[in-house]
């Protein structure tokens, strides 16, 4: 399952969880962000349990794009225990991001 987060529940959902949270910054109009998504959905799928996944429309939450500087979309951030140890920019392969995500 992927949750959908706002600037509110991006605190709770991602900063205060312990684990891994893979985050998803995208906009509705943008293509690559189109491809990725049944990537991040197969791998929520596949990970549920042990990863949580999310996403953030950055159009409507924009002060999450401004604190972690993102100046590209798709943006990937990993978090582990509320911190970001892993960023990926544009369209990725779903292996180079269970990669990242098995290394966490």
């Amino acid at each position: 399952m992927v949750i959908e987060l706002t600037n509110e529940s991006f605190e709770s959902e991602v900063l205060k969880e312990s684990g891994v949270v893979l985050v998803d910054l995208y906009a509705t109009w943008c293509g690559p962000c189109k491809a990725l998504a049944p990537v991040v959905h197969k791998i929520a799928e596949e990970k549920e349990g042990s990863v949580k996944v999310a996403k953030i429309d950055i159009d409507q939450n924009m002060e999450i794009a401004k604190q972690y500087l993102v100046q590209s979309i798709p943006t990937l951030l990993f978090f582990k225990d509320g911190e970001v140890k892993e960023t990926m920019l544009g369209l990725q392969e779903k292996g180079k991001i269970e990669e990242v995500l098995n290394r966490l």
